[in-house]
C-alpha cells in the first residue's frame, strides 16, 4: 500500500501544470533575463476567475432542489472552518515565531482565508486526472475567503484595545512609542524622494484587478500623521465584499447559472475559450506565479525560521483537517461528495489569501508589515500547495475514503 501511495504521489507530482510552475520558479534563481508581460498576466487572472465561476454556475443550476439544504449546510461549515483555522493559526504563530503580535494577527488572517490561484491549479490537476468534483465548490471558494478578513480585524481590534501604538508595537515589544505617528505617503509624495518605490506603488495600483497581489511595498514611517483606520467601515466592507476577485468570480457564477437555466451551456457545447483553453491558460498563469513565488522567498530572511516552519507546516495540518471535516459531514448527513470535492476543500482550508486580506490590511491594518505575510503565504504555502500539497491531499483523500468508508 505504501508503495502504491508513493507511486501515485510521485506520478501526480510531475504533471505538466506543475512543471510550468517549476519552470517559472527557476527563472529568478537562475537569473534568466525574462519578465512576464503584465497585461498578459492581468488577462489570465481575469480569464481564470470568469471561467471558474461560469462553469461552477452552470453546474450549480443542475443541483436537485432536495439537495439544497445539505449544500447550504456545507457552505456554512466551510465558512466556520476557515474562521477557526484563522484563530488556530494565530495560536501556532504565537508559539512558533517571535514576530510582533500585529504581524502574527495579519498572517493568521491570511491563513483563515483561501487562494483562488491554488484553487485554479487544483481544478487543472483534477481535470487532467479526470476526477469529478461537486458543482458548488467555486461558491465555496468565494465564501471561504471572507473569514480571514474577520479574523485579522478581530485580533487587531483586541491589540488596539490593549494599548498598541500607532506603529503596531505593543507595550512589551521593542520600539513601543504611544506618541509615534504613522503616515502612509502617497505615490506622488514618495516619488519625489524615491522614484523606484514610486514605481512599486504604481504597480500595486495596477494589480487591483489581479487574482494574486504580487508586490506590497512597506509603509514609510515619517512625521506626522495618520492614525490607524477604524476596524469596520464602509470602504472596508466594500473591499471585502466587492474586491475585483470576488466580484468577477460571483459574476461568472451568476452568468453560468442563468445561462444554463435558459438552455445555453459552454460545457455541453465544448466551448473553445472557457473550457478547452483552460489548461493552456492555467499553464501560463503558473509560469508567472512560479516567478513571483521565487522572488518572495527573499522576504523570509527577516521573518525567522519559525515563520518558515509555520508556512510549510500549516497547509498540511489545515488541509488534512479539512479532509476529515468533509468526510465527517458526509457520514453525519449522508451527502455524497465527489473525490475532487475532498481535494478542493482541503486546498481551501490549507491555502492562504492574496486577494481579500491584503486589501483589508491596506485599509484597516496599516501598522502591519505587508511583505512578511505575503512571503509566507505566497513564497512558502502557495509553492508547497501547488507542487507537493495537491498530489498529497489527493492521496490522503483516497486513504481516508478507503480506511473509513461511508456506510
Amino acid at each position: 500500500m505504501l508503495f502504491e501511495f508513493w507511486h501515485n504521489f510521485t506520478h501526480n507530482l510531475f504533471k505538466p501544470l506543475l512543471l510550468f510552475f517549476y519552470l517559472g520558479f527557476l527563472i529568478p534563481l537562475l537569473k534568466v533575463q525574462f519578465e512576464f508581460p503584465y497585461v498578459l498576466y492581468q488577462g489570465l487572472t481575469l480569464y481564470l476567475l470568469l471561467a471558474i465561476g461560469w462553469r461552477g454556475g452552470e453546474e450549480l443550476a443542475t443541483i436537485d432542489a432536495s439537495s439544497i439544504g445539505g449544500v447550504l449546510g456545507f457552505i456554512v461549515l466551510g465558512f466556520f472552518t476557515n474562521l477557526t483555522i484563522g484563530f488556530v493559526a494565530y495560536a501556532l504563530l504565537t508559539r512558533m515565531t517571535k514576530m510582533r503580535r500585529i504581524d502574527r494577527a495579519t498572517v493568521a488572517g491570511y491563513y483563515g482565508s483561501d487562494s483562488a490561484g491554488t484553487f485554479a491549479t487544483c481544478l487543472g490537476v483534477l481535470a487532467a486526472l479526470d476526477i469529478a468534483f461537486d458543482a458548488y465548490m467555486p461558491v465555496m471558494l468565494a465564501i471561504m475567503e471572507i473569514p480571514g478578513c474577520i479574523v485579522a480585524l478581530l485580533l487587531v481590534a483586541r491589540l488596539r484595545e490593549r494599548g498598541m501604538d500607532p506603529l503596531g508595537n505593543m507595550p512589551d515589544e521593542p520600539g513601543y512609542n504611544p506618541k509615534a505617528r504613522l503616515e502612509l505617503v502617497t505615490a506622488a509624495q514618495l516619488g519625489a524622494q524615491h522614484p523606484q518605490t514610486r514605481r512599486q506603488l504604481e504597480v500595486e495600483d495596477e494589480l487591483e484587478m489581479s487574482l494574486e497581489k504580487r508586490e506590497h511595498p512597506e509603509p514609510v514611517a515619517v512625521e506626522p500623521v495618520v492614525t490607524a483606520a477604524a476596524p469596520v467601515s464602509a470602504p472596508l466592507l466594500r473591499e471585502v465584499l466587492l474586491n475585483p476577485g470576488l466580484y468577477l468570480l460571483f459574476g461568472g457564477v451568476i452568468i453560468g447559472f442563468f445561462g444554463r437555466l435558459q438552455g445555453a451551456s459552454v460545457i455541453e457545447d465544448g466551448d473553445h475559450v472557457f473550457v478547452t483553453a483552460f489548461q493552456g491558460m492555467l499553464c501560463l498563469f503558473l509560469l508567472e506565479m512560479g516567478m513571483t513565488a521565487s522572488r518572495k522567498l527573499k522576504d523570509l530572511r527577516t521573518a525567522g525560521r519559525g515563520l518558515i516552519a509555520f508556512g510549510l507546516l500549516a497547509p498540511n495540518i489545515f488541509a488534512t483537517a479539512g479532509i476529515f471535516i468533509i468526510h465527517t459531514y458526509s457520514q453525519v448527513t449522508g451527502i455524497h461528495f465527489e473525490t475532487g470535492s475532498y481535494v478542493l476543500f482541503a486546498v481551501l482550508c490549507g491555502a492562504a489569501s492574496y486577494i481579500a486580506v491584503p486589501a483589508v490590511q491596506r485599509i484597516a491594518i496599516p501598522e502591519a508589515s505587508p511583505t512578511v505575510p505575503l512571503a509566507s503565504s505566497l513564497g512558502l504555502t502557495f509553492t508547497y500547495n501547488v507542487t507537493i500539497g495537491i498530489p498529497l491531499y489527493l492521496q490522503i483523500t483516497h486513504a481516508v475514503n478507503s480506511w473509513l468508508p461511508i456506510s
